[in-house]
């Protein structure tokens, strides 16, 4: 496919609200904006960013859609209070951890963790098909090739729990994937990019996927609920580092 000027602007307009988007739904996440701020202008923001107001409506409709903010006439574009977030959205979750979310959030999202992730192991165990567990055995294969310090391996590990939660044959459980992935993988990301490199829990992985693929879904519950306290210590210990 030839590459035009056009298809080149769209890129960039493209690269340049999603920048926006980023930069101003991080300083929402953070507290940095905190609830009931009106943010800058059309006009300021376009300067600021050295872009066309189209591309700052684009960056606000991102916003908007996760419920961070909310546009009226005469007022502006103002951030809208906690509970209306949709905090379990990948990119929030993304935005959460691009600098560091605080104590509390980061407790609450392990424990819905505890409860989603071990029943859905439990289930796994029972309704895992070949199809399964292949796909469970690749990705701990890749997190062994690539380890969890780079961003191969830290996909294979968003990649085996996203599977574990397909091999549940639950539409309800597999329809929080998305939320439960990107909360393994940016709280991955997070402790992995810290000073103190956690341990790589390979072998807590692999028990997890020998208990799914033996039916054991006592073990597998017991297995996926050690691999998530493990992860909720190092993310808390990587917390405590970056203040």
């Amino acid at each position: 496919m030839a590459i035009t000027a056009s298809t080149g602007r769209k890129a960039r307009s493209e690269f340049s609200h999603s920048k926006i988007a980023r930069d101003l739904g991080t300083a929402i996440v953070t507290g940095k904006c905190e609830p009931g701020t009106i943010l800058s202008g059309e006009v300021e923001l376009a300067a600021k960013f050295g872009v066309s107001r189209s591309v700052v409506r684009e960056a606000m409709r991102a916003l908007a859609t996760r419920g961070l903010v909310e546009s009226k006439p005469k007022i502006g574009t103002r951030v809208k209070p906690r509970e209306a977030w949709h905090l379990l959205d990948p990119v929030v979750l993304q935005w959460m951890f691009d600098a560091a979310p605080s104590p509390k959030f980061v407790k609450s999202l392990f424990e819905l963790r505890l409860i989603v992730e071990p029943a859905a192991a439990e289930l796994a165990a029972r309704k895992k098909t070949g199809r399964h567990l292949a796909s469970m055995g690749h990705s701990l294969e890749e997190m062994a090739r690539h380890t969890l310090h780079t961003p191969e391996g830290q996909l294979a590990d968003q990649a085996f729990h996203a599977a574990i939660l397909e091999a549940s044959d639950n539409e309800l459980l597999i329809n929080l994937s998305a939320s439960i992935g990107a909360a393994v993988r940016w709280t991955t990301y997070f402790k992995f990019r810290s000073d103190k490199k956690p341990r790589d829990p390979i072998e807590e992985h692999r028990a997890l996927f020998d208990a799914i693929a033996q039916g054991d879904g006592e073990v597998a519950h017991a297995a996926a609920t050690n691999l998530i306290k493990i992860a909720e210590r190092e993310t808390e210990a990587a917390l405590q580092d970056a203040d």
